[in-house]
């Protein structure tokens, strides 16, 4: 965490408690004393007295002690906020997947906009574009490499492979018919194969005659939660397989796999061997990380004006203080942004219910 998002986040706290904002002189002397500059430094830095600055601190710490209920000076500034911090974002990811939380289903007209709160996204208006890694994964796909998606657990690789097998059949210049299969689903090869033959459309079979019948095909499959291939239930053979199928400009398959970590490191049996990975021999990694403040912007305000939103007669709008908050709470994680959004999108409604209330004499 840099030096302004620390101030954002300990302005959000100022704001919910009092609606204000800390000052810009008082944003000047915070920053200064997270890149750890003396009082002299930030003073000549801000164009600002050096005693008003020596002043500004420790008005400062009792504010925020006031505030977040906790002490704090200059010597253990950075240390206790990046605590507080820390403990928010354990927080937050202890509730995030949580499983009593609304789902959605297709065409549904929805009371609060930021949803689904856990699982992917699997209807099509509700899924945020991620047209940069989605432009990157096609391209890679036209030009006959394989793709493995990487990135931290629930930051939206399902919801992205999904959306790749829906825009296939347009997006691809070599049409593929789409294969999607969750291997958390799945308990070893046997049922990978089971699984697999279903989806093609084929009598179940393995070994020659499983590469016969697919000669006649040219697939996409996708492969979501590919760690469970490091299970008992599976073998390097399946991995050697699924290269074997793979590779080649006209290959029956072309593969875009979903995965936490590098197939390198996932598979240190190949390493073991001084190998590498078959399916990292053939995929080129995309990763996914976490939304920028441009994108998590762009996302509350599509949300907002959601054509499936039940109408209110005065519509929600976040304050920039609130988003400023979700930005910096969030640190961009799609899942627990939408939860914040979700969490403050029925704060305005209970609001507004309880004012209704009041206004009849409720």
């Amino acid at each position: 965490m840099d030096s302004k998002a620390a101030f954002i986040f300990i302005n959000s706290f100022f704001w919910q408690k009092t609606n204000e904002s800390l000052s810009k002189s008082e944003e000047d002397v915070i920053c200064g004393i997270w890149e750890e500059k003396t009082y002299d430094q930030i003073s000549e830095q801000i164009n600002l007295s050096s005693q008003y600055v020596k002043e500004t601190g420790p008005k400062l710490f009792k504010k925020i002690e006031e505030i977040l209920g906790i002490k704090v000076s200059k010597k253990n500034f950075k240390p206790t906020i990046e605590q507080l911090w820390q403990q928010q974002q354990s927080e937050q990811a202890r509730c995030l997947f949580h499983s009593d939380y609304p789902t959605i289903s297709c065409a549904q007209i929805l009371t609060n906009p930021f949803l689904p709160l856990t699982g992917f996204v699997d209807d099509p208006e509700l899924f945020f574009d991620r047209q940069p890694e989605t432009r990157e994964i096609f391209a890679l796909l036209n030009s006959g490499s394989s793709v493995a998606l990487i990135g931290e657990r629930a930051i939206g690789k399902s919801s992205l492979l999904k959306a790749i097998c829906r825009e296939a059949p347009t997006q691809l210049l070599s049409p593929r018919q789409p294969i999607y299969l969750n291997l958390q689903q799945l308990e070893n090869e046997d049922e990978f194969y089971t699984a697999f033959c279903e989806e093609v459309g084929i009598s179940q079979c393995r070994g020659y005659l499983l590469t016969r019948e697919l000669r006649k095909h040219r697939l996409l499959l996708a492969i979501d939660e590919v760690e469970k291939m490091t299970w008992d239930g599976f073998t390097r053979k399946v991995r050697d397989y699924l290269r074997g199928l793979a590779e080649g400009t006209n290959a029956p398959l072309r593969l875009i796999l979903a995965a936490r970590d590098p197939l390198d490191s996932l598979f240190p049996d190949s390493q073991n061997l001084g190998m590498t990975s078959p399916l990292a021999g053939i995929c080129h990694q995309v990763d996914l990380g976490s939304w920028d403040e441009a994108t998590i912007r762009a996302f509350i305000a599509s949300r907002l004006q959601f054509s499936r939103l039940k109408p209110l007669p005065q519509p929600v709008i976040f304050t920039e203080e609130e988003v400023l908050h979700l930005i910096a709470v969030s640190g961009g994680h799609p899942q627990k942004l939408m939860k914040l959004c979700y969490q403050s999108y029925q704060s305005y409604q209970m609001i507004r219910k309880d004012c209704r209330g009041e206004a009849f004499g409720g």
